[in-house]
């Protein structure tokens, strides 16, 4: 059989002759485009990751403030607990030594002054009863406490576990975010942002909260995006919008879940959007802020920077927004 003029089998001894055995063909360098297009398709997991990363982190922490507040007022209880049972102890003694015959009739009968005597015990009887209701009442405020305190600290293991549990799958993502970091290096494509960015100055339609929301995240526009970031150095979505519309006086949640379950009643058209709004992405795996004129500014993903960006290029599905 020929192929072109050559033998089929003369031309494969030709390539063997040109590739050495064993040797593999190196795959090709991607492009920026397939970088990008790897590093999109990895972020967006990443997002969700990161995100159940920080949901659980709040609750970890919601968890061990509870904790700390229930176990502070444990040991207050308990310590007026062991005073009042210090007080019935002495009371205890006292009688002891006042004699055994004390609170016999020999005794009463043959005190100098017995109607003093029998006056003394009753203040004495009357003085231990309230105490010893006093001690069974913070006994038992006690025992209950100590129950919030154990629920507490098992809300505290949970949440604990919770943590690590997605702090390991984000260990995970966070390894191939590396490798996409380096590939973007090495193809000019990273940027690391400035922490100390003073951004740029906001002139766009905004007014009332809006415009102090915008004013803050474009001051934040050329810090990096780092996972988990709340600032000041750098943010992740849900970090900007936190931070932005507390420069307004407004609290928002920590995470992109949070902040559209929060906003659950104060939902508003895509098509009716004002500056300030948060612009959720489907999945709910990254929110931006609606700038006016078409813009956004947000914290885009790994390897970029706090920007300003127009909607129509953001590139991802959107699912909805809310009007804080």
């Amino acid at each position: 059989m020929r192929f072109g003029g050559v033998p089929v089998a003369a031309g494969l001894a030709f390539g063997l002759v040109l590739t050495p055995l064993g040797a593999a063909v190196a795959d090709p360098e991607p492009t920026l485009a397939q970088a990008k297009a790897k590093l999109d398709k990895l972020n967006d997991q990443a997002d969700k990751v990161v995100d159940r990363y920080n949901t659980a982190n709040e609750r970890y922490k919601k968890a061990k403030t509870t904790y700390t507040k229930l176990n502070d007022g444990y040991k207050r209880k308990l310590a007026t607990v062991e005073d009042l049972r210090a007080q019935v102890v002495g009371m205890a003694v006292d009688s002891y030594q006042l004699g055994e015959d004390v609170t016999s009739w020999p005794g009463i009968v043959g005190s100098e002054n017995p109607a003093g005597t029998l006056a003394g015990l009753a203040v004495a009887g009357q003085l231990a009863q309230e105490r010893a209701q006093k001690l069974a009442v913070f006994d038992r405020e006690n025992r209950g406490l100590k129950g919030e305190r154990d629920k507490a600290e098992a809300a505290l293991k949970d949440a604990d576990k919770e943590r690590d549990s997605v702090q390991k799958e984000r260990s995970e993502v966070q390894k191939l975010i590396t490798q996409q970091k380096k590939l973007l290096k090495k193809l000019g494509a990273y940027n690391p942002g400035n922490p100390d960015s003073v951004g740029i100055k906001y002139t766009g339609p905004a007014s009332g909260n809006g415009a102090a929301v915008l004013r803050f995240a474009y001051a934040q526009v050329g810090k990096p995006y780092i996972y988990g970031g709340t600032g000041p150095r750098g943010y992740d979505c849900s970090g900007l919008t936190q931070a932005s519309w507390a420069a307004a006086g407004v609290t928002l949640p920590r995470t992109t879940w949070q902040q559209w379950a929060w906003g659950a009643n104060r939902k508003v058209d895509l098509d009716d959007l004002q500056p300030g709004d948060l612009i959720f992405s489907e999945g709910l795996g990254h929110v931006s802020i609606y700038a006016g004129n078409g813009d956004i500014v947000h914290a885009p993903q790994t390897g970029d920077v706090v920007k300003v960006v127009k909607l129509s290029a953001y590139g991802r599905n959107l699912v909805g927004a809310i009007r804080p």
